[in-house]
C-alpha cells in the first residue's frame, strides 16, 4: 500500500469503525481481545507499524546525527565458537556496534545464529528497526531474514543470495601492499596458507595476493592442501605438505592466528629459525609474535560505520546497496 496508512484505511479493511480501530491500536477498553487481535493483524499486514521516516537519495549526514532514534537492532552471531564478543577480533567490532547504538538512544538485541529459523517465529518484525549480521551467516537464515523485510547491515560477509549493505575492511590492497614488499625483498618462492573458503574477506585476501605475482611475473606454485577446508586439520596436512614440497621463501597468511599456528609447527617440527620462511598475517591480534608484517585495522570503526550505515538504509529504503571498504594500515616489523 502506498503513502500513510491511516486508521480509517483499517477501519475499511477490517470493516469495523474507525473508533473501533483507534482504541484496538492504543490498546484501550471497548474491544474485544479478539476484536483488538484482528485489528493488529490488519494493522501490520497494510504496514501500518512499519511507517518509516522516508528521505531523499540526498539525505546528508547530518540528518543522522540530529535525528532523534528510538528502538531495536537485533545484532545477529555467527553459531562459530571463535566469532563472540570475546575475540580479538570480533570483539572490538561487536564493541563498536554496541557504542554507536547507545550513543544513538537505540536498543541492542543480541542473538546467536539459531540452527533453524524457528527462532524468527518468535520476534516481533514490527518491533526491529534493523539487523546487524556480524560474520559468517548462514543463507538459509539470511533468506528467512530477507522474508521478514527488515533492513541488515552485513560485516565481513556477503552472500550472493541475500542483497545488502555490507562493511569490510580493504583486503586487496593491504595484501597487495605487503605481497610487493615481500616481492621487493627479493622473495619469489610463496605459499599462501588459510581456508580460502572460510570467508568472502580469505577469499578476496588469496585473490589479491595471486594477482600480485602475476603482475611481477612470478608463478605460484600454490599447494592446495594449504588454502582448501583440508587446512581445519591443519597439524596434519601441514607437516605432509611441508615435507612434500619443501618450505618456501615466505608464508602470506589468512590472518595473525593463522600465522601463529605455523609457528607452532615449525616447532612441532624442529625447523631451525635460520631455515625457517618470513610470516605475514592480517589483523593484528598477536602483537607479541615475530610476525613479519601484519595488517592492523580500526575494528571499532567497522562496528560503528556499520550502525551509521544501517540507520542511513532505514531513511533510504530504495537506494542501491553499497559495500563499505575501510583502509587498514599495513605494519612492518623488520
Amino acid at each position: 500500500m502506498k503513502g500513510k496508512v491511516t486508521i480509517q484505511a483499517i477501519a475499511d479493511y477490517t470493516g469495523l469503525s474507525k473508533f473501533a480501530v483507534s482504541r484496538g491500536l492504543s490498546g484501550k477498553s471497548g474491544v474485544s481481545p479478539q476484536t483488538r487481535e484482528s485489528i493488529l493483524k490488519a494493522a501490520a499486514q497494510l504496514g501500518y507499524f512499519k511507517e518509516l521516516p522516508h528521505a531523499s537519495e540526498s539525505t546528508e549526514l547530518n540528518d543522522l546525527n540530529t535525528r532523534n532514534w528510538s528502538g531495536t537492532v537485533l545484532v545477529l552471531f555467527p553459531n562459530i565458537r571463535y566469532q563472540n564478543t570475546e575475540s580479538l577480533y570480533w570483539g572490538p567490532i561487536i564493541n563498536g556496534i554496541s557504542t554507536r547504538l547507545d550513543q544513538k538512544g537505540i536498543n541492542i538485541l543480541t542473538l546467536t545464529e539459531p540452527k533453524d529459523d524457528s527462532v524468527f517465529s518468535l520476534l516481533n518484525p514490527e518491533a526491529i528497526m534493523g539487523i546487524i549480521t556480524v560474520g559468517s551467516i548462514s543463507t538459509s537464515i539470511l533468506l528467512e531474514i530477507k522474508r521478514l523485510g527488515i533492513p541488515v547491515m552485513m560485516v565481513d560477509h556477503y552472500d550472493p543470495a541475500f542483497k545488502s549493505d555490507s562493511i569490510f575492511a580493504d583486503n586487496i590492497s593491504s595484501i597487495r601492499e605487503i605481497t610487493t614488499a615481500a616481492i621487493r625483498k627479493g622473495y619469489r618462492n610463496f605459499q599462501f596458507v588459510g581456508n580460502i573458503k572460510d570467508a568472502p574477506s580469505f577469499y578476496e585476501r588469496y585473490m589479491s595476493f595471486r594477482a600480485t605475482l602475476e603482475d611481477h611475473d612470478i608463478e605460484l606454485k600454490q599447494i592446495p592442501e594449504l588454502i582448501g577446508p583440508e587446512i581445519d586439520s591443519f597439524h596434519e596436512k601441514f607437516p605432509i605438505a611441508i615435507r612434500q614440497h619443501g618450505l618456501p621463501e615466505a608464508f602470506i597468511c589468512i590472518n595473525d592466528i593463522q600465522v601463529a599456528s605455523c609457528f607452532f609447527q615449525f616447532d612441532q617440527m624442529k625447523i631451525p629459525l635460520s631455515e625457517r620462511p618470513v610470516c605475514s598475517g592480517f589483523d593484528n591480534t598477536h602483537p607479541d609474535l615475530p610476525i613479519w608484517a601484519t595488517v592492523n585495522i580500526d575494528k571499532e570503526l567497522l562496528g560503528k560505520r556499520a550502525v551509521d550505515q544501517l540507520l542511513w538504509r532505514i531513511l533510504n529504503p530504495k537506494t542501491s546497496y553499497e559495500k563499505i571498504l575501510i583502509q587498514a594500515e599495513v605494519i612492518f616489523k623488520d
